[in-house]
């Protein structure tokens, strides 16, 4: 039977790129004058789990890397070695570089063979001559290094020839060669080493430079012949056993991630312990006696201890996995059926209303129950697409992180917010807005450290990327202490572009020139901006995905850029009204109240349009069948009903003749089935078959904001 591995090797890429996000976020924290042992194992785990999957599906490349950098790990985190800032930069690069690799493998591009290269060249030299851990002999001194060592034979068996050279710089990283020579036979050859680290670090490493089986170690002490074949297995992969003639080997539990339980010393044990990732199963293997000198040959091991090492190990099962992997076309099909879904039972909802309840009963009972129902399966389905912006935000630490030492500034980030959800179609399309944002307040808003002590300010900026829930959008904000934007300079690049400005222009107006394309106040050109491009592209994917941007600045105080965006462009709840035989839906969590207007409440201000008075306050009045051009039933205001509504912080009055319910309705998108319409957000499919508009608030609010070009009705008397 044919096993299809493709499926096994989709999972190994995403958990190979969540291993590589984690280890990013571990190493970005990493204080390198105080290690967390904890962060350093979960590191470490991260990376022998890439290792041992790559291994394991055959790509090669990925596992030789990862084996070098699980090298220089492993010996961090068991405090060989201390930890030094260029190790973390150099952690970081060889994430980079196996993020491409893999990349390389899922046929997204190809990877860089020089970076694969040099990233693993400074791995290993780290390796080899960490600074400050090298004497002038250059020899390794550590916490594993002693004056002796541990002296043996490391002999490689008859078969193809092997890059002895390259054998020889291996070696060298982990102890000394005392003398090599080829061995009696073709293709056999031995060395006689004093090893600074432990017989299985070395063996971990020649693995990638000669076929294992070809390997086998025996110590000083053990005057024993070397064996043909396999020798047993001791070393996790069942390749080697190390032999000592003072007592029998016992699994090294340092290494055994929960896998392994060490036995007594008592017992021999000689077994395969398995490779750690459930692919092999533990077997007792004792070697043949005959093998071995007496002087070294145990006893059987005892069969309880046996037992109960195979209970452990039988015990340590995997949890159940609680969640599953999905592709994203079968929840969009799924939103979309859902969706149908809701069009359908609103049609039968209305036409049940006409029903006589007496006669009808249990149908309008089901009609109901069915309306609870979808509207539950309707919350669910959105739920599965919601996903919180830290899968965004997550990328910033290291963009930072980089992007501080490049111009040499010194900056704080801080997360708030982390958990906000919002549709996962939004997070996809977040990514590259907020990343020029981020880019620009650090190159532009953040001064660099001499300046801001010059200003009295922490040479230390800040930096908040922060999301939150406001009514029925999420609001984003990018937030510095910067330097603020310059009016004056800003006007004096819009005047000199040739561009309509004035000096009386509000702060507001005058931000948002800067989106315009090619717009940049930068006085130099570098390769993180100035050029005077994205900006506009900013608005414009912010506005494709119906929000809205705006800015804040001061001086010297600092800038903050919001990004308001809904929730979903799915499913919304939505007010019907009337005007004319139109039918228009206004989102709900716009909605104030309602109310309908007296004679004396709606006035008329001198080149601003008509204002109603809401208990003090005026209000701009917007008639809506004057925006869409559409005849009224009605003659003057008090025969209709105004809305209140607020968006971006300010308030309008809706005129409409009528309110016709509440709904949740489906939005279809226009632009991709129409076109675009001012004042129109999308548009839906009522339960009696119309298609009605759902309307742009935001849009509303604004064009309230200039003076009206046409008075609705004439005022009475």
């Amino acid at each position: 039977m044919t096993i299809d591995m493709s499926q096994f090797i989709g999972v190994f890429f995403d958990e190979t790129a969540e291993h590589l996000a984690s280890m990013e976020a571990l190493l970005l924290q990493l204080d390198p004058t105080a290690p967390d042992d904890e962060a350093l194992n979960a590191i470490f785990r991260a990376a022998h789990s890439i290792k041992g999957g790559a291994a394991t599906f055959g790509f090669n490349d990925l596992a030789e890397v990862t084996h070098t950098l699980e090298n220089l790990l492993d010996r961090l985190r068991k405090h060989e070695l201390p930890l030094q800032q260029v190790m973390i930069e150099v952690f970081l690069q060889a994430g980079d570089v196996l993020r491409g690799m893999l990349d390389a493998h899922r046929g997204y591009g190809s990877a860089d063979p020089a970076a694969i290269a040099g990233v693993s060249a400074r791995l290993s030299e780290l390796v080899a001559h960490p600074a400050g851990m090298v004497a002038d002999s250059g020899k390794p001194h550590g916490a594993q290094a002693t004056a002796s060592g541990v002296t043996g034979h490391l002999h490689i068996a008859q078969g193809p020839e092997c890059e002895i050279e390259r054998l020889r710089q291996s070696i060298r990283v982990y102890g000394d060669i005392l003398s090599d020579s080829p061995g009696n036979t073709s293709g056999e050859y031995r060395f006689h080493l004093c090893l600074q680290r432990p017989v299985q670090d070395l063996f971990d490493e020649l693995e990638f430079v000669i076929a294992p089986e070809r390997l086998q170690w025996l110590p000083e002490a053990v005057a024993i012949a070397p064996r043909d074949g396999l020798a047993d297995p001791d070393d996790g992969y069942g390749f080697f056993t190390e032999v000592s003639k003072t007592q029998p080997v016992v699994a090294d539990d340092g290494e055994a991630f929960g896998f392994f339980v060490p036995l007594p010393p008592s017992v021999h044990q000689e077994q395969a312990a398995g490779d750690g990732y459930g692919f092999f199963t533990p077997i007792a293997s004792p070697a043949p006696a005959a093998e071995l000198a007496p002087a070294v040959s145990p006893p059987p091991a005892p069969e309880p201890a046996v037992r109960a090492l195979a209970g452990k190990a039988g015990a340590a099962k995997t949890p159940q996995e609680s969640s599953i992997r999905v592709g994203v076309e079968k929840v969009d099909q799924l939103l979309n059926l859902v969706g149908e879904l809701v069009i359908t039972q609103s049609m039968l909802a209305q036409n049940a209303s006409h029903l006589d309840p007496a006669q009808h009963d249990l149908l309008i009972s089901g009609v109901q129950q069915l309306e609870r129902n979808t509207r539950e399966l309707q919350e669910a389905v959105m739920s599965i697409r919601m996903m919180p912006i830290s899968a965004v935000f997550s990328r910033f630490p290291r963009l930072i992180h980089d992007l501080a030492g490049k111009l040499d500034k010194q900056v704080e980030l801080r997360l708030l917010g982390e958990q906000t959800e919002l549709d996962k179609g939004f997070i996809e399309k977040l990514a590259d807005p907020l990343t020029h944002l981020v880019r620009n307040s650090l190159d532009h808003g953040i001064e660099a450290p001499e300046i801001r002590r010059a200003k009295g300010k922490p040479e230390v900026g800040t930096l908040t990327l922060k999301a939150f829930h406001q009514g029925g959008s999420i609001v984003i904000e990018v937030r510095d202490d910067g330097a603020g934007l310059n009016r004056e300079r800003i006007l004096a690049k819009a005047r000199e572009r040739g561009m309509a400005v004035s000096e009386s222009m509000p702060d507001a107006e005058v931000w948002q020139l800067i989106f315009e394309a090619g717009f940049s106040t930068a006085a130099t050109v570098t390769d993180v901006s100035g050029r005077g491009v994205g900006m506009d592209v900013v608005r414009r994917n912010i506005q494709s995905m119906g929000g809205r941007i705006d800015i804040e600045s001061m001086l010297d105080v600092g800038s903050t850029i919001s990004i308001r965006l809904p929730l979903t462009l799915a499913i919304l709840d939505g007010m019907s009204v009337q005007v004319g035989d139109e039918i228009y839906i206004v989102p709900l969590s716009f909605i104030v109240e309602s109310l309908q207007p007296s004679a004396d409440v709606v006035k008329t201000v001198t080149g601003q349009g008509r204002v109603i008075n809401v208990r003090g306050d005026y209000l701009p009045v917007i008639a809506l069948h004057d925006v869409f051009n559409i005849p009224s039933r009605l003659s003057t205001y008090q025969q209709g009903l105004m809305i209140i509504l607020e968006a971006d912080g300010q308030q309008v009055a809706l005129f409409v003749d009528d309110l016709l319910g509440q709904h949740q309705v489906v939005v279809k998108n226009l632009e991709t089935n129409y076109r675009k319409v001012a004042g129109v957000a999308g548009a839906t499919i009522m339960g009696d078959g119309r298609v009605a508009f759902i309307l742009d608030v935001s849009a509303l609010v604004r064009l309230a904001q200039k003076p009206s070009q046409a008075v609705a009705f004439a005022q009475p008397a």
